[in-house]
């Protein structure tokens, strides 16, 4: 199976169809403005004659950055705004996105060169023979109330907006009323006071320490939850799903 799939920038010879080039594993693809020694010509006045090297690795790949000035920005367009960054000379920089946008500053345009990774690959669990379970890290029940609070907080930025800011509690409360109509500002911020001490921002009420005043609770909260995909764009259907929970 190929393990890259690059669709070059609309500036290309090809801007038209937009061909796409696959790679397999180890393959490489340079490219930059010179039509030598680059199996990707970007005809733009603003990319350095030999600009980068893409190398296919598997289920992730290899950016190498050959501009001498330019740093590189490698987006995840389903992260909300999670990228990196390659500067100049960066040889061989790991990424794992599995949808990819380069973003390639050229004369004061920025160029976006798209890398898709549609391989995945999986371990294959055998059964434990002590019979033990690991305890998962974040144990959330997407069936509670809590799970519709989280969902209702992370929307704006799972929705394409990574820097927009959080919805306030009354407007979570608006948000959640279709789905739970007895939803008010006090039972909405019992849930968010109760998923900080679930996701241990703060200490349970076993212990006596109250532990540190969390300035930012659903700033914390929702970076914690998109950080470790705790909630999913795909999960944003409890939002609108009928619901079958008492209300807390």
């Amino acid at each position: 199976m190929y393990s890259l799939i690059v669709v070059p920038p609309p500036t290309t010879q090809d801007a038209e169809h937009r061909t796409r080039i696959h790679l397999a594993p180890g393959e490489r693809l340079a490219f930059g403005r010179s039509a030598h020694g680059n199996g990707l010509r970007i005809a733009h006045d603003g990319v350095s004659r030999r600009a980068g090297e893409i190398t296919a690795q598997g289920a992730f790949w290899l950016l190498s950055n050959l501009s001498r000035e330019q740093t590189y920005v490698v987006e995840n367009p389903e992260g909300a705004g999670e990228h990196i960054k390659v500067g100049p000379g960066r040889l061989d920089a790991p990424v794992p996105f599995e949808f990819s946008r380069i973003v390639l500053p050229a004369s004061g345009e920025l160029l976006p060169l798209e890398v898709w990774a549609p391989r995945h690959d999986h371990v294959r669990f055998a059964d434990d023979p002590d019979g033990t379970a690991t305890v998962p890290a974040f144990s959330l029940d997407r069936t509670k109330r809590y799970f519709a609070v989280l969902a209702a907080l992370c929307e704006p930025r799972l929705r394409g907006a990574p820097h927009a800011p959080l919805p306030t509690v009354e407007q979570v409360v608006e948000r959640l009323r279709p789905a739970w109509p007895a939803a008010s500002r006090a039972s909405v911020q019992w849930n968010i006071d109760y998923l900080a001490v679930k996701l241990r921002l703060k200490p349970g009420p076993e212990t006596a320490d109250p532990g540190p005043r969390l300035n930012g609770k659903k700033e914390s909260l929702v970076s914690l939850a998109l950080r470790f995909d705790l909630v999913r764009e795909d999960d944003l259907v409890v939002l609108a799903a009928p619901s079958r929970q008492g209300v807390r």
